[in-house]
């Protein structure tokens, strides 16, 4: 039979006791089940590889909008943003989209009318910009000079 004995010091001790206390830490933080729908934003993302999938698209989102863009532009995503850049990537990051992985590239913007925006009377567009048939960002804007621009989501109506 053999023993094994080791002296243990107080500063060995503690070291001891952190190391092991880091380790329950990490593996609760590892394997504790996360509710994701809750954290994450929603992502809008589709494929569209047609102007019937965009309408689609859109109308999947609760948006009666025309059956062809009004107008189909070539924009490029700028590598740098400027201060309007980063409030409209605001809006992106919020329903799950990022322009700024899209930096330097060229994608294309599709402008269709919505025809069944609550609470307003003024023209309303929705946009989506589409890079390689993927839907990388969008939204939805009054044109009036005091209009607003909020994400592709319908909105809520109050009763």
């Amino acid at each position: 039979m053999f023993v094994f004995t080791a002296k243990l010091n107080k500063r060995k001790l503690l070291i001891a006791l952190l190391l092991a206390a880091v380790v329950v830490v990490a593996g609760i933080m590892l394997f504790k089940p996360r509710d994701e729908a809750a954290s994450a934003p929603v992502s809008l993302s589709a494929v569209v590889k047609s102007n019937a999938q965009r309408v689609e698209y859109l109308r999947s989102l609760g948006w009666l909008v025309s059956d062809e863009p009004l107008e189909t532009a070539s924009v490029v995503i700028p590598k740098t943003f400027s201060s309007v850049y980063d409030d409209y990537n605001a809006i992106q990051t919020g329903q799950g989209f990022d322009l700024k992985n899209y930096g330097g590239l060229e994608a294309v913007r599709y402008t269709y009318e919505v025809l069944n925006h609550p609470g307003t009377a003024d023209r309303v567009v929705a946009d989506i910009i589409v890079y390689r048939d993927k839907v990388i960002a969008g939204d939805v804007q009054s044109v009036s000079m005091d209009g607003f621009m909020a994400g592709l989501a319908y909105p809520a109506v109050r009763q």
